[in-house]
């Protein structure tokens, strides 16, 4: 798409912020025009996050200008930002998951009628706004029943609520199905068509060309490079990573040996039915399905979260009594969840007591961790896993999204794992560390590990994949060989007969 308006509505020049020991950003240049979907790139860490955070009140800036029309302007809260008609989509939700979707799209700012809430006029302005997303959510269900894809849409439309005239897209299709991204990209060009200007951040190269008028690139706190769409995406990633990624995949290493692990007619309520795999010494098996396939339940199942109603698990040739992770684990099973911050990190603890939860058994002597040995072994994984942090004793939530998961996959790495199992190993990172994950997970496979990958990037399936296992409506609908297409992937996943 090519832009058309030279309005600008946002110019941030020479902004530049720095924390204890690390320059986010260095005399970045940045500007968006009305009706215009500029897209942010960047690798994790490049500093796209704090520019955005700066830019809806969240941070302050150590040096630069702001100009909103013209106008200076000083972003000292994010109230500030939405009153100059700035409003942020953030990619961790900022629901509150026990009130309804139309008490959290109106949140603080609902109608009101005689001094009290308004319930008729907030849930028909709340499915109107819902409507307009092309979604059919109950605007009075609460938002802890609603799946991730849903919760996405309510977020949507809570920005959309505030009537922004830029409006910040932080990974807003990184949990939606292919159909949910055609109406949100529908929404955005509405936006758009009405003169709303779109920060938009993704690391979905092939996204860009569908919304995107122009591509901002940002490496190490700078601005490196401004691009009309579509632009050629190896030109995209070179600025992004400064080196040539021919490819995305790594040239498997691996050979398949001896099964491993067996699962047979593992069933648990309507999501998992009678399922059964086989996963073999050196092998990637693949799990593909659309969204409530049964995909996250199986890897729950044998990972030992939820206890099978029916079914068993085989690992060398003896069944399994799952009952709880920690027997998973006992086993040399280690499960890389889908939501690394909630379920795969203790956020607030070092990058070292991350890395080692899974061994302090072994690390510890008559119940007493052998701190110096822990922090050897943790500090051998950061220097392997080429982790980026200031040191092994700082707390893992300030990571970048990344090198988190590079911490929730480096932990399974040093129990030495037989089975891992990994459920959206790459969602939300950036083009550079997923081939950092994926040429860890190859790795990890060569050395005689079998690992079970769910993934909704059907390229990424398609790629790393030795066999891909395909479900639909609970069961396994197919298995298919390496080579796989894409079409017939997604056929399979659509429940078709082949």
């Amino acid at each position: 798409m090519s832009s058309d308006s030279p309005d600008l509505v946002l110019q941030m020049c020479g902004i530049s912020k720095r924390f204890t020991g690390v320059v986010a950003l260095d005399d970045v240049h940045f500007d968006l025009r009305a009706g215009e979907v500029h897209v942010l790139l960047g690798e994790n860490g490049a500093g796209k996050s704090t520019l955005m955070r700066i830019l809806s009140g969240a941070c302050s800036r150590d040096a630069g200008t702001i100009e909103i029309d013209g106008h200076t302007a000083e972003l000292h809260s994010p109230r500030d930002a939405q009153r100059l008609g700035i409003s942020t989509i953030y990619q961790e939700f900022t629901l509150v998951p026990h009130l309804s979707a139309a008490a959290n799209i109106f949140l603080g700012r609902e109608p009101g009628r005689f001094g009290a809430i308004d319930r008729g006029r907030l849930l028909s302005e709340a499915r109107a706004l819902l409507a307009d997303l092309g979604t059919a959510i109950d605007p009075a269900v609460e938002v802890r029943r609603l799946g991730i894809a849903e919760q996405q849409m309510v977020e949507v439309a809570k920005a959309l609520s505030v009537k922004a005239r830029i409006l910040i897209m932080d990974e807003p299709t990184s949990a939606l199905t292919d159909s949910e991204i055609d109406l949100l990209f529908a929404a955005i060009r509405r936006l758009s068509a009405r003169g709303v200007a779109i920060i938009y951040i993704s690391h979905r190269m092939e996204e860009l060309a569908r919304v995107g008028h122009r591509a901002t690139v940002l490496r190490d706190g700078r601005t490196v490079g401004t691009r009309p769409l579509p632009a050629p995406v190896p030109e995209l990633v070179r600025l992004m990573a400064n080196r040539d990624i021919a490819e995305h995949f790594p040239v498997p290493t691996r050979k398949r040996g001896d099964e491993l692990l067996r699962v047979e007619d593992a069933s648990r309520g309507p999501r998992l039915r009678n399922v059964s795999l086989t996963l073999h010494r050196g092998e990637i098996l693949g799990v593909a399905g659309l969204l409530g396939a049964g995909r996250t339940e199986l890897a729950r199942a044998i990972a030992g979260a939820d206890v099978l109603e029916s079914g068993r698990v085989v690992l060398n040739g003896r069944p399994l009594r799952l009952r709880a992770p920690a027997d998973a684990i006992r086993h040399g099973i280690g499960l890389v969840p889908e939501d690394r911050k909630r379920q795969g990190l203790v956020l607030q603890q070092t990058v070292t007591s991350n890395l080692t939860l899974p061994q302090l058994v072994r690390l510890s002597t008559a119940g007493v961790i052998d701190r110096a040995a822990e922090r050897r072994e943790a500090t051998t994984w950061i220097r392997d896993l080429r982790v980026k942090t200031a040191g092994p004793d700082v707390a893992v939530a300030t990571l970048s999204g990344g090198n988190q998961q590079k911490i929730v996959l480096g932990k399974w790495l040093a129990a030495r794992s037989d089975v891992l199992i990994v459920d959206e190993p790459t969602r939300g990172i950036d083009v550079a560390a997923r081939m950092e994950i994926y040429a860890l997970l190859d790795q990890l496979a060569a050395q005689g590990a079998g690992i079970l990958m769910i993934s909704s990037d059907l390229l990424e399936v398609i790629g790393m994949s030795d066999r891909i296992l395909v479900m639909h409506g609970g069961r396994v609908h197919a298995v298919l060989d390496r080579g796989a297409t894409q079409e017939a992937v997604l056929h399979a996943a659509l429940g078709l007969a082949s």
